[in-house]
């Protein structure tokens, strides 16, 4: 296991959103996606916080202003409120995938193994009707989807996801 996960196990103990966050999430999302945002664990909610705020960095080192990729952000992880992993869940489901060498994958049966592995596309089934856009419905159900290359908006919402 690398420092990085040891690092990320202590953050999801003590997250929380504070005042600064909630009105940043009042910002970027409507009331309908705010309230669906809260259905997350506390940890889910910092992170995805966090990674919002890295993809307004990035694009501004690229030059770039982020437009609907705050929001993805926000949003990238909303399929897990289909099933809540706590950070035992999590650090477990990490070790098995590596112990199996990517194996653990194959019992989708339970469902916790099938958020944790397959939440892009639980969340793009649980916001494809909420009148989010196409590309935001693309990004959001792909974002662990390493097959897909040279698509920039994508490659950005990873490597913030990755380093939260």
């Amino acid at each position: 296991m690398n420092f990085y996960r040891i690092k990320q196990f202590f953050w999801s103990l003590t997250a929380k959103i504070d005042e600064k966050d909630f009105n940043y999430l009042k910002k970027n999302l409507n009331n309908k996606e705010l309230q669906l945002f809260l259905k997350l664990s506390k940890q889910e909610q910092k992170h995805s916080v966090k990674v919002a705020r890295d993809v307004e960095i990035e694009c501004k080192k690229l030059k770039s202003k982020p437009g609907e990729l705050v929001k993805i952000s926000l949003l990238h992880d909303i399929g897990k409120i289909y099933k809540k992993l706590n950070v035992i869940d999590k650090s477990i489901l990490v070790l098995a995938d590596r112990i199996t060498n990517g194996n653990i994958r194959k019992i989708n049966r339970l469902k916790k193994i099938e958020v944790y592995f397959n939440h892009g596309a639980i969340g793009y089934e649980i916001l494809k009707n909420s009148g989010i856009s196409e590309r935001a419905l693309y990004l959001i159900k792909n974002h662990h989807n390493n097959n897909i290359i040279g698509d920039m908006e994508l490659n950005i919402l990873r490597k913030c996801d990755s380093n939260n």
